[in-house]
């Protein structure tokens, strides 16, 4: 098994309107040289390429060059706000990044699915294996690419996690777009302005996930005491607004500032652990109090007694969660990977940290030079306890090596 990943920065505009074909198709066969110099030559099994939405006018042609020049056996993605590659994160600027991989023994499975086309959530776990085309015993792990604005996604990875319990799903949310029809998304021989696209892996491949959702709890966990979906009304008994300004008012002035725009609610996964520690739980947005009721609005259904503790994001809390959780994972499964694909919030990057390639530099720090790509998504995919949800503000990495 081999990796590569490649970025190229074109600041004179090559992708813009105005911009002439030669112009791109140079840079475009050159990124592809590059690309294929690194996997020694060799025609890719799988390419994932992350475009700027600088690629309008020219996009259908820009794709068919690709795949002319590498020929790959499986090809699909998106476009991008931001763009990973090549030891880079490349925000708001031209650019183009490509990921290939030679996958020896994997079956490669690519798709592009449409709301009409998903089974109902009560359907039996076969309809999903007949839409995906592989079987729940094959174990296969996904990468999934959704437009945000046409595509129910919270449905399906809930019917992915019902029918393949035990596979990996990894992905994001197209970027660039601002409304519906305005996104790309690639699927081998065609390209969509709608609905989702992927790819299913089999075979001699294990793809392992590390979910950062950079927040760090504040208070006590409690438990839910009345709550009604997503409006949450009691905790251990008191007010839940009570006991949230009980908790911002025991934090420093700083942190007391910061609440006022990044105040969270965590959701523990693991109702039967004695202690919570970072990464326990499934981090969702207060959006506000409910004015009639004085209910917290929380972007998650609850249900009565489950544990839950307030948490806060700033990008100390995001750089600390992220290290604690690669570290983790590579005390718990070693720092051997082949090659890595990064799924990261528009809302990270830059205007978190101060500083481009946080996320990718500190992926290094771990795994060494493993060739990393990805793009900075509308919305991360990925598991967080046994569930696989769709984040926000989150770095969600996929990990690649043999099964073998």
């Amino acid at each position: 098994m081999k990796w590569a990943s490649v970025l190229e920065l074109t600041e004179d505009n090559s992708f813009s309107s105005g911009a002439s074909k030669s112009n791109w198709s140079k840079v475009v066969s050159a990124l592809a040289d590059d690309l294929q110099s690194q996997l020694d030559g060799k025609t890719p099994d799988l390419l994932v390429a992350f475009i700027s939405p600088d690629y309008k006018k020219y996009f259908e042609e820009l794709v068919e060059q690709l795949r002319e020049t590498l020929n790959p056996a499986a090809f699909i993605g998106c476009t991008a706000g931001g763009l990973i590659g090549g030891g880079q994160e490349i925000e708001q600027q031209s650019a183009l990044a490509l990921t290939g991989a030679i996958l020896p023994g994997v079956k490669v499975n690519t798709f592009h699915i449409a709301n009409d086309s998903m089974p109902d959530l009560d359907d039996a776990p076969s309809s999903w294996e007949k839409l995906m085309a592989v079987e729940s015993g094959e174990q296969p792990a996904f990468l999934l690419l959704s437009d945000p604005f046409s595509f129910k996604i919270d449905s399906f990875v809930q019917g992915l996690d019902y029918a393949y319990p035990r596979s990996i799903k990894l992905g994001g949310l197209a970027s660039g777009g601002h409304k519906a029809g305005e996104n790309r998304m690639i699927a081998d021989t065609q390209t969509f302005r709608s609905g989702l696209v992927g790819v299913s892996l089999t075979g001699n491949i294990h793809v392992d996930s590390v979910v950062a959702q950079g927040c760090r709890a504040i208070g006590k966990a409690s438990r839910v005491t009345k709550c009604d979906r997503n409006l949450l009304y009691e905790l251990d008994g008191k007010p839940a607004v009570n006991v949230l300004r009980e908790a911002i008012e025991r934090l420093s002035d700083r942190d007391q500032k910061l609440a006022k725009d990044a105040i969270f609610l965590g959701v523990a996964m693991d109702e039967f652990q004695d202690r919570f520690v970072n990464g326990d739980f499934l981090v969702r947005t207060i959006f506000g109090i409910e004015p009639m009721s004085g209910a917290l609005l929380v972007g998650e259904v609850l249900r009565p007694e489950r544990t839950v503790q307030f948490h806060l994001r700033d990008a100390s809390s995001s750089a600390e969660d992220l290290r604690t959780m690669l570290k983790r994972y590579v005390d718990a499964n070693g720092g051997v990977a082949r090659g890595a694909l990064l799924f990261s919030c528009l809302g990270r990057g830059q205007y978190l940290y101060g500083q481009a390639n946080h996320d990718s530099d500190c992926f290094r720090e771990y795994f060494g030079e493993v060739p990393i790509g990805g793009f900075f998504c509308n919305g991360e995919i990925g598991p967080v306890g046994m569930s696989t949800y769709l984040h926000g503000y989150t770095s969600s990495f996929g990990i690649f090596r043999e099964r073998d």
